[in-house]
């Protein structure tokens, strides 16, 4: 079969990584890819958002599955665009992609369906947010309710910050009309894990858990990211933790949207807070996260066409699941002065080292091929990812092949899975 996957980063390389392993695909395109997922798929010119073009590029060239990785294209509608055009297509509708696409609905499912999660509200006019925070407690928590490229949380420590925040988000429109709605919750404290799912409308079936590092600096220090490393499996999460969520947050969440006639087929993502009074939820996300994918998908023993087509015919609950008995640690190569201002366009080295490999990966998210050879073209630039018997080695394993790989402006945490230690 022909595969079309829509999304050009480290996600949609741990994608295509995986679909090339089945023995059902003949065929990979990635629209618009990059140059790692080049070596393994045939990369085409079209953006995420370019429906027309993406809906025409998939009946010309008859693809058989088109996976679309990407939020952007998931909340807009793009799956439906596809199956309207009577072509089969992985991930969300756009009813159910609004599970990620608006905080505010899915914090609003959350109490209607008793889903543990922090306490919030929502607002609509920055004058009501204000007048609100003048009586909360601190720190709090301010999230823009729509699409933010992972950036639209602030935590403020005071009411000055919450005051400074309200202004950024609802009226200098820093993360533009995500911020036309804003959700306020209470924070919580605890240890942050996120867990993978695939999803058939009714049946759900979990993946291994992973652990993300968001801020930019070392010590958990600095601006958020879309992600600066991740390891797999979370130490934290424990049998104990497993069996909660499963009763109260993981097929809650399937039965809801189920109920709302919302029915999600596809991957959910469940970031969560281990706190003192058990897991909640911090949010959704309606697919695979990156860089949890670089984690997970490289640890599944399941051949990932079978899986994702169950999905989409709703014969989830004849999956067994499988990953091995092992872990990974992916370390994030950015520019320096991500995610803020950085330089383009450095010669990558090192990459060939990565070759033949099956303990160590080298997932592309920001670089182009050029004539001078593969070049940096982003913030986030690679992801190393590196297997090992337990999460002590394959931290050493990824550090060492961080090493690999050189090129100019190379900037990346040194304590990615160090609480690993504390475990």
């Amino acid at each position: 079969m022909k595969v079309l996957i829509v999304g050009g980063g480290g996600r949609e390389h741990a994608i295509a990584y995986s679909v090339s392993k089945s023995k059902k695909v003949s065929k990979i395109y990635c629209a618009p890819g990059n140059a790692g997922i080049g070596m393994i798929a045939e990369c085409v010119p079209i953006g995420a958002m370019e429906f027309d073009k993406i809906v025409a590029f998939a009946k010309e060239k008859e693809i058989d599955l088109t996976i679309v990785a990407m939020d952007d294209p998931l909340v807009g509608g793009l799956v439906d665009r596809l199956e309207e055009a009577g072509l089969r297509a992985f991930g969300p509708r756009k009813n159910a992609a609004i599970l990620e696409g608006s905080k505010a609905f899915s914090k609003d499912l959350m109490k209607k369906y008793n889903i543990p999660t922090a306490a919030y509200e929502n607002f609509d006019d920055p004058k009501a947010a204000l007048a609100y925070l003048e009586t909360a407690d601190f720190p709090i928590v301010l999230k823009a309710d729509g699409l933010a490229l992972g950036k639209g949380v602030l935590i403020c420590q005071n009411l000055d910050e919450a005051k400074a925040g309200v202004k950024e988000i609802m009226e200098d429109k820093k993360f533009g009309s995500a911020g036309n709605r804003l959700v306020i919750e209470e924070f919580m404290t605890g240890r942050e894990v996120s867990v993978l799912s695939f999803v058939d409308g009714k049946n759900i079936r979990i993946m291994t858990s992973a652990q993300d590092h968001k801020r930019a600096g070392d010590g958990d220090t600095g601006l958020n990211t879309g992600g600066m490393g991740t390891f797999s499996p979370s130490p934290f999460y424990t049998e104990e933790v497993d069996s909660f969520c499963r009763k109260y947050i993981y097929q809650p969440t399937v039965d809801a949207m189920l109920a709302e006639g919302r029915e999600f087929k596809g991957v959910i993502f469940f970031g969560l807070m281990l706190t003192e009074k058990g897991p909640r939820v911090l949010e959704y996300n309606a697919r695979f996260g990156d860089p949890e994918a670089q984690v997970v998908l490289p640890r599944m023993k399941n051949d990932i066409i079978e899986v994702m087509e169950a999905c989409i015919d709703g014969t989830l609950d004849q999956i067994d699941l499988e990953f091995e008995d092992n872990a990974a640690v992916c370390v994030v190569l950015a520019s320096d002065g991500y995610p803020v201002k950085y330089e383009k366009g450095f010669v990558i080295q090192g990459l060939e080292k990565f070759e033949g490999q099956d303990s160590y990966f080298c997932f592309h998210a920001g670089t182009a091929k050029t004539d001078k050879g593969i070049v940096t073209n982003g913030g986030r630039v690679l992801g190393v990812t590196a297997k090992g018997a337990d999460l002590k080695e394959a931290r050493k394993n990824a550090y060492a092949a961080t090493e690999w790989i050189t090129f100019e402006n190379k900037y990346m945490r040194h304590d990615i899975g160090k609480a690993i230690d504390e475990a």
